[in-house]
């Protein structure tokens, strides 16, 4: 019978002697459907993947923690929790702002919060949810983000929390956004589920805000399937974060593990008998919103791609940036300009048609010769069922937010595709135009 070690040696002979197989799919422009995302995964996510059933560990375990450890330094920040979803981790880091200890500073129903209708709805669904009243503004047609200008108009004595995505790995100019909120006291979270990786001036997106989320759903930066992650400098935050996130206790012992603070059986807290044990003591209304250790083991090997990841997309989105502009398309498109002042880390190659009413026709034959496109995302929030009976305030117009809406769309620059495919999927942009 084998032991330990002689089992994982034969797993990970296994994942060599299949790397082949393992290893991504190349894809064949004008054969191959060119999805607009996708992951690239190989034998190093399978080695890690079966280290992690070998420990059988089905909840967060050792790679949960390794990965928490090392995923904050990528961006500069402190402190990381691991969540099953960037939409909960959007959940997560609202839901920490509503904590009672937070005292006067806690946010409450009734209070605004400033954000975008052109955008995805987790990242306003929780405040919603929770009775905040949403201000919407709009975006740039050339950044799809907000300027810091509409968010200061917006701002009102009743606004506690701006929450804002940075659109499709093209970042807003959140170091002035985070002055504003500094000096009224407000709130801060960034939603950087589709930005990783990207800056404002040289720090990552992310570590201007009071939390940052991110996610690692297939189509994102890098992947561990489902999951997510919420980030923050401030350790009285990440604590109350925790709680949201591990069912609302009060305790923050990690599983299968008691008694870390070292007075299990010594709290008094409400009015529960003193020397309730603290595993049980729930300060917050909270969730189970953990993920587990394959998950975080195959999150782990796609950190150490981050860096070419990263790298691959901004070469796609500038070589079919010039591919569009060499056929001469900027008179029917409008391009995607990176926000003065920031390095995008570009999750899709954006583009606004200046046509009205040509959309439908030209996603269609894009589609139809094997070009993957999609919306940018919601288009315009209070357009959409799920709002139609929310409470909220539009702060100006939504002029461009609609024309998004009606009349923009994007395409594929993720890992998986080459200089190869941006030029076919530019050829194909020019067919369906004419």
């Amino acid at each position: 019978m084998k032991n330990d070690s002689e089992f994982r040696l034969q797993l990970l002979g296994i994942a060599q002697q299949n790397k082949e197989l393992l290893e991504s799919k190349k894809l064949v422009p004008g054969t191959d459907y060119l999805p607009p995302s996708g992951k690239v995964v190989g034998s190093m996510e399978f080695e890690m993947l079966m280290q992690a059933s070998v420990d059988m560990w089905l909840t967060a375990g050792r790679f949960a923690d390794q990965f928490e450890a090392e995923f904050p330094k990528v961006w500069g920040m402190k402190e990381s929790l691991l969540v099953n979803s960037g939409s909960s981790a959007n959940l997560v880091a609202f839901s920490a702002l509503t904590s009672p200890k937070l005292r006067e500073r806690a946010l409450k129903p009734g209070d605004e919060f400033i954000t975008t209708a052109c955008g995805f709805p987790t990242t306003v669904a929780p405040a919603v949810q929770f009775g905040m009243k949403p201000v919407f503004i709009d975006v740039d047609l050339e950044t799809q983000n907000a300027s810091v200008e509409s968010i200061e108009r917006a701002i009102t004595p009743k606004t506690k929390l701006i929450m804002i995505a940075h659109s499709l790995g093209n970042p807003f100019r959140s170091d002035l956004i985070a002055k504003i909120c500094k000096e009224k006291n407000i709130w801060f979270i960034e939603d950087c589920c589709d930005a990783l990786g990207a800056k404002v001036g040289d720090q990552h997106v992310g570590t201007y805000g009071d939390f940052a989320t991110c996610s690692f759903y297939p189509a994102h930066h890098i992947t561990m399937g489902e999951g997510g992650a919420v980030l923050t400098n401030n350790h009285q935050l990440y604590k109350i974060a925790m709680s949201f996130r591990d069912w609302g206790r009060d305790c923050y012992c990690p599983p299968g593990v008691s008694d870390s603070c070292g007075a299990r059986f010594d709290w008094k807290l409400g009015s529960l008998p003193k020397g309730y044990d603290h595993k049980y003591i729930y300060s917050h209304l909270g969730y189970n919103l953990k993920t587990t250790d394959f998950q975080a083991a195959i999150g782990l090997a796609q950190l150490q791609r981050l860096p070419t990841f990263i790298k691959k997309r901004q070469e796609n989105h500038e070589y079919l940036d010039q591919c569009l502009k060499n056929l001469g398309l900027e008179e029917k498109i409008i391009l995607t300009k990176a926000t003065p002042g920031t390095s995008p880390s570009w999750f899709g190659f954006y583009l606004t048609l200046r046509e009205e009413d040509k959309r439908r026709s030209v996603v269609q034959f894009l589609e139809a010769n094997k070009v993957g496109t999609r919306l940018l995302f919601a288009g315009n929030l209070i357009r959409q069922p799920a709002f139609r009976d929310v409470p909220h305030e539009v702060s100006g117009t939504l002029i461009n937010t609609d024309k998004i809406m009606s009349d923009g769309f994007w395409v594929g620059i993720w890992p998986g595709l080459d200089k190869p495919h941006m030029e076919y999927i530019a050829e194909m942009i020019k067919k369906s135009l004419v």
